[in-house]
């Protein structure tokens, strides 16, 4: 049995500006009815990869491919209109001049009357019926957010394509909102490619990250492989806080104040940085001042003192300072915790949950 081509599929793209390579080499593919999202920091490309497969921008090499059918190459192209590809904008893009009912239709052709059973239902499955005939300025930020998803999803485009589409909305709006929207998204199969730079985002819609930086795509997977198995430190950091322990491979082991940590196949004399997760950290009270370390399983227990507690709301975040070599570490503990600066304490650490990779640029 044939397999079905990826609803999308890009082919080496490249993108330059002014001899700069924007978008550098980048390939994926989407399969019908999955969330792809391009994530990364400012200026990383993903945008400009977004408007290239919108057709607004051109490719200086590369193909992309909706279906298993060419729509553009460096002499090919399919105009915009017609790829059968939705755009949902980070400002909503609403025409203020029309109705909900209005702006939804506005895809479509006949105007609202003439496709009143498409746009009822889709008015219908985003919660806005009743809003019909109000206008965009009447709206809540929430409202016009879907508002202009069902516009986006009238025509039944196979691809959709979401740009940063919920950064203009109020944080405690937006879990509710992006669950909303990605469940209206797999009941049509469409195939989504998002922009985002929020890790939370990406995590929360996206069945596939793909994580840029300068314009290349330096990982790729399920979030859960991206942030239990991140390809470097950098990357580890894009997705929570981290501590970094610093040191020099001797003999495969670095000295850290948790005892001698293993790199095999590290040459000697290699700096590398151990990348440790806040929550990563367990804290232990040491009732004698300075007694015997824990023994906890599966890791080791170094000893410091605090320096600040701070209640987050869902977690305290409690800094030590280090008696091994003086660094600083951040441990996270659920609800409320916050011991007074100087109390002595042990932190463990599961070594199965470290991160160990050779220092960047050296």
């Amino acid at each position: 049995m044939t397999q079905a081509p990826p609803r999308l599929e890009v082919q080496n793209l490249v993108r330059s500006f002014g001899g700069q390579a924007v978008v550098d080499d980048v390939s994926f593919a989407v399969p019908a009815g999955q969330v792809a999202c391009l994530l990364g920091p400012s200026g990383c490309g993903k945008s400009t990869t977004l408007r290239i497969v919108a057709g607004v921008d051109m490719q200086d090499s590369g193909k992309i491919f909706v279906d298993g059918r060419l729509v553009c190459d460096t002499v090919f192209r399919v105009p915009p209109e017609r790829r059968n590809i939705g755009m949902m904008f980070q400002d909503f893009a609403l025409f203020p001049h029309l109705s909900v009912a209005e702006n939804v239709a506005f895809g479509l052709g006949g105007g609202a009357k003439a496709n009143r059973g498409r746009v009822g239902d889709l008015l219908e499955r985003v919660r806005m019926s009743r809003h019909m005939d109000s206008y965009p300025h009447a709206l809540s930020g929430g409202e016009q957010q879907r508002v202009a998803l069902a516009r986006a999803l009238a025509p039944n485009p196979r691809i959709l394509l979401m740009d940063e589409p919920f950064s203009g909305l109020d944080e405690r709006l937006r879990d509710g909102i992006r669950d909303e929207t990605l469940a209206l998204l797999k009941e049509e199969g469409t195939a989504v490619l998002l922009v985002t730079h929020e890790p939370h985002e990406a995590m929360r819609m996206a069945d596939q990250i793909l994580l840029m930086r300068h314009g290349r795509i330096v990982q790729r997977g399920a979030p859960y492989n991206l942030y239990n198995a991140p390809v470097d430190g950098e990357a580890a950091a894009f997705f929570s806080d981290v501590n970094v322990l610093t040191g020099t491979v001797r003999g495969a082991l670095t000295d850290t104040p948790f005892g001698d940590f293993l790199t095999p196949g590290v040459p000697d004399g290699t700096p590398v940085d151990i990348v440790i997760r806040p929550q990563h950290l367990r804290i232990d009270f040491d009732r004698s001042g300075k007694g015997p370390a824990p023994t906890p399983e599966h890791g080791t227990a170094a000893h410091g003192v605090v320096q600040r507690a701070r209640f987050l709301g869902r977690e305290s975040l409690v800094e030590f300072r280090m008696d091994h070599d003086g660094s600083v570490l951040r441990a996270t503990v659920p609800a409320v915790f916050l011991p007074d600066p100087g109390t002595p304490m042990w932190l463990m650490l599961r070594r199965d949950r470290a991160f160990v990779f050779p220092r960047r640029g050296t």
